[in-house]
Parts: C-alpha cells; structure tokens; sequence
C-alpha cells in the first residue's frame, strides 16, 4: 500500500479543525451534563485525566479515535450522537 504524504491541517485549515474540536467539545459537555455525569466519572470511564476530559471539552485537543467509543459508551450514545452539531 502505497504512503501519501497528507497533511490534514493543510487539508482541512487550521481554522476549520480549531472549529471542529471547540464545537465538538461543547457536543460532549453538553451530552455528558445530559447523563448527569462528572469530568472525573467520565474521565474514570475512558481511562483518561479529568483534566484530559477538560480540555475535550474546552476545544483544546480532540479525542483519539479509540477514545471517541469509550466516550459513546460511557453516554450510551451512538458515536455518530457525538458529532451531532451545528458546524456553523
């Protein structure tokens, strides 16, 4: 299988990803608060750091493919449910 160089920062703009983690982020504070459960019970849940879950949350870094379905388990959403917003 060949390799391809691809830069998905270049792919996509700096911008446009900014947006897709911040809006992502306030998806999943919105549904976690929805199941009326904690940074720390989710962070407990996906093995990851509450302070991790925060900056989710907050836009600064998006989640591993890996993590995005311990997310939609621990909520007990379809992943899909997890990008369910308004791209706007």
């Amino acid at each position: 299988m060949p390799k391809y160089n691809f830069n998905i920062m270049w792919f996509f703009g700096r911008n446009h990803m900014n947006q897709l983690k911040v809006s992502f982020g306030k998806r999943l504070q919105q549904l976690r608060s929805e199941c009326g459960i904690t940074q720390e019970q989710l962070a407990n849940a996906v093995d990851l750091t509450v302070e991790s879950i925060s900056n989710i949350e907050r836009g600064v870094y998006g989640p591993k493919f890996d993590t995005l379905e311990k997310i939609a388990v621990a909520l007990q959403v379809p992943v899909k449910k997890l990008f369910e917003f308004d791209s706007t």
